[in-house]
């Protein structure tokens, strides 16, 4: 015996060589596909982190400022330096050095004696000082080679907006590119306005500013605040316990929405605009905040109030808006600070005790930068620098998985919305209405997908004759090369107008095929025998295929003479105007007849290779006994290869639910939460398709999109060890048989 190797022949030796040689290839090749779904996992953990990492506030420096009486502070877009607005008309350039404490400053007079002052919304960098003659200067601060600037982005150094010369006590402004307004509330409590329009001349590069002023309505309660929208279309004032929104474009100067918002937090007394002006945060008395914003509610447009904001100590001070997003800053009477953002419900995203209260003095004033990265806390000539680190705050559990009660809808929603025309619009971003939608995709695929491919199998393995198994097994295993952009293309170019055209032909197509099939079938037992043996064994489907074609010509011929009869010759007028049903043209019905198609082969090939595996001694044994063949089918054969047929269906789900190139060209990418088979869908796998290209990387829509690739991954691992621990148990089950 230890000799028995010397025996061994070259060829038994080169045998053994290359079955070693294959057998640690396919371990090796499994190891790596191991690996590397590992690594893919960990890098789709690695993009996605961060996203969800906690807000963090950290001291950049403290020093004085000989400046004081302040209205207003803006700090540049690099954080670098801030703009000083005094009451007394005096504008001023700080430096901010964290390594030096600053010392020296610039200064510019702007009006002398002003008698109000107003800042634009933090994006515009604009702000007004009104005098005692009802004149206004608008300026913008800017610096120019070093020095120190006033400009002024209405061409006019001085504009008298009140014709009766009345001081202004106080001001509401908006700037911007083509559109600017202009509110003030003189002393004998008069509404003046006045809206800018940008003009062009006869030289098109040339243009001016066309003046117009509005009527004002008569305002009897005393106001304390006002803010104009940035597309001059509405002015909201805040006076007594209502807030009332002014109409400036359409029936001019007219109140067009008013509503009572004091509610539970007690007498209004302050008003702050979030970025873009569409929701306005009133403070209450108490110190609880409110959003409000304008909506249609109960099938009329009124001022909603979507959210409250409730300090853990105290009330809510010095709230400060965030130049881009729908995010603030807030104090509480205990000197913590709070950082909101709009989806995350009334959470704070960031509370640190960052102020410690001293003989009852918290900051007078704080500032943000532009990029959010930099806070400026001013208490007299002390100023404090703060660097803050809160890159994701539109992303949280609460706005990936639950409702989000967003600016101008009527009640919270799932809302998947990446993009918009506006930088200062909120980034809508709940996964739910695309994983609803790849699984609805899912689902009607295999609606139509799982009859037709274990039928298919079922007759094929079972009933079909070996010759013309040869020729039908291979022509369907060929239907799965078909490139699935192939496929998309023609479900989006030619099958969704047909669809559209015969929605009554395939409604009828969808019934009767099925029952015609039967028909056919009890009409063949009721022939006589001669007929019978006259058809090969297996050949029987010959038969049907006529039939089939013919009764499907039917249904198309008449869906017109039953379109016109009962729907009044348009089924998707009918649908929508008597039944409240949604049509899209590009609809999951065509999704599901396109991607069932791609599903089929795929279902088939497994499960008629598992149908054709079972041993033949248990069906002809079944038949010995006195089965029929009907009865052997659905006893033994199926109950043996069901482990296969539920891995065949369960794959087809995975290639369901993976699948992009079809419902990206034959969905229309829709993130609707409905199940109706007339309207359509947007998937997890298209979504990614689509954005990923087009998404700055590192932003927050950059990691939610990997977000959304690591969902996909997790689907399919779930449902592909689901469907192994099912077979398992199955084979286990049945394998006594």
């Amino acid at each position: 015996m230890a000799n028995a190797g010397a025996f061994l022949t070259d060829d038994s030796r080169i045998r053994r060589y290359k079955d070693r040689v294959a057998r640690y290839s396919v371990i090796a090749g499994g190891i790596f596909v191991l690996l590397t779904l590992v690594l893919i996992f960990f890098y789709l953990l690695y993009v996605i982190l961060p996203v969800f990492s906690p807000a963090r506030i950290t001291p950049v420096q403290a020093f004085t400022v000989p400046l004081s009486d302040t209205r207003a502070v803006m700090l540049n877009d690099q954080g670098t330096a801030a703009f000083h607005f005094s009451s007394s008309g005096e504008l001023s350039l700080v430096p901010l050095n964290p390594k030096a404490t600053p010392v020296s400053s610039l200064s510019v007079s702007v009006m002398e004696q002003p008698t109000s002052f107003a800042a634009g919304l933090p994006h515009e960098q604009v702000f007004a000082y009104g005098d005692a003659r009802g004149g206004v200067r608008v300026v913008k601060p800017l610096v120019h080679q070093g020095q120190l600037r006033a400009a002024y982005p209405l061409d006019q150094t001085y504009i008298q907006l009140d014709p009766l010369g009345q001081p202004l006590v106080r001001l509401a402004i908006s700037v911007r590119r083509q559109v600017a307004t202009l509110v003030g509330l003189t002393q004998d409590h008069r509404l003046v306005a006045k809206v800018f329009q940008r003009t062009h001349g006869l030289d098109a590069s040339a243009q001016d500013w066309a003046e117009t002023t509005l009527s004002m309505p008569e305002i009897s309660e005393e106001i304390t605040a006002m803010i104009a929208t940035p597309d001059g279309r509405s002015l909201y004032l805040l006076a007594g316990d209502w807030l009332r929104a002014i109409d400036l474009q359409g029936v001019k100067g007219s109140i067009r929405l008013q509503q009572n918002v004091s509610r539970g937090s007690g007498q209004p007394v302050a008003m702050t605009a979030l970025s873009g002006a569409n929701s306005l945060l009133i403070t209450g008395a108490n110190g609880d905040v409110v959003q409000w914003f304008e909506g249609v509610k109960g099938g009329r447009r009124q001022l909603i109030a979507a959210r409250s904001f409730e300090a853990a100590q105290g009330g809510l001070q010095q709230l400060t808006p965030e130049y881009y997003r729908k995010g603030f800053f807030a104090i509480q009477d205990d000197g913590t600070l709070n950082a909101y953002y709009m989806s995350d419900s009334t959470h704070p995203v960031l509370s640190t005790p960052l102020f410690i209260k001293k003989q009852g003095q918290l900051p007078e004033l704080m500032a943000i930068s532009p990029r959010a990265n930099r806070l400026l806390a001013i208490d007299g000539a002390q100023w404090q620098l703060f660097w803050v680190e809160n890159p994701y705050p539109e992303v949280s559990f609460h706005s990936l998985w639950r409702k989000v009660w967003y600016e101008g809808y009527p009640e919270p929603d799932y809302v998947w919305q990446s993009t918009s025309a506006s930088d200062e619009s909120e980034p809508k971003l709940s996964l739910v209405p695309i994983v609803f939608g790849t699984l609805k995709a899912a689902v009607y695929a295999l609606f139509f997908a799982i009859p037709l491919a274990l039928a298919g199998a079922i007759y094929t393995a079972y009933f079909m004759s070996t010759k013309m198994r040869r020729v039908i097994k291979p022509t369907v295993e060929i239907m799965e090369a078909l490139p699935t952009v192939i496929l998309g293309f023609l479900a989006g170019i030619w099958l969704a107008p047909l669809v559209e055209t015969h929605l009554i032909g395939i409604g009828l197509c969808l019934l009767i095929l099925p029952l015609a099939m039967v028909a056919v079938g009890f009409g063949w037992a009721f022939l006589p025998g001669r007929w019978h043996r006259r058809v090969p064994t297996g050949l029987h489907i010959l038969l049907l295929m006529p039939v089939l074609v013919l009764v499907g010509y039917l249904c198309f011929a008449i869906s017109p003479m039953i379109e016109q009869a009962y729907f009044n010759g348009d089924i998707r007028s009918y649908l929508t105007n008597v039944w409240g049903i949604g049509y899209d043209q590009r609809n999951a019905l065509v999704v599901g007849i396109a991607m069932g198609f791609a599903v089929i082969p795929t279902i088939f090939t497994i499960a008629e290779d598992a149908i054709y595996s079972v041993p033949s001694h248990l069906s002809n044994g079944s038949l010995a006994l006195g089965a029929t063949p009907w009865q052997t089918l659905t006893r033994v054969v199926l109950l043996t290869a069901s482990p296969g047929i539920f891995s065949a269906v369960m794959m087809g789900l995975g290639r369901a639910v993976g699948e992009t190139m079809i419902v990206l060209m034959a969905t229309g990418n829709t993130p609707l939460l409905e199940w109706n088979v007339l309207e359509g869908l947007r998937t997890l796998s298209a979504t990614i398709a689509i954005e990923m290209p087009e998404s700055e990387v590192g932003s927050a829509h950059y990691r939610v999109l990997f977000l959304a690739a690591f969902v996909l991954f997790i689907f399919t691992f779930f449902f592909n060890t689901l469907a192994e621990i099912v077979r398992q148990r199955l084979r286990d089950k049945y394998k006594s048989l």
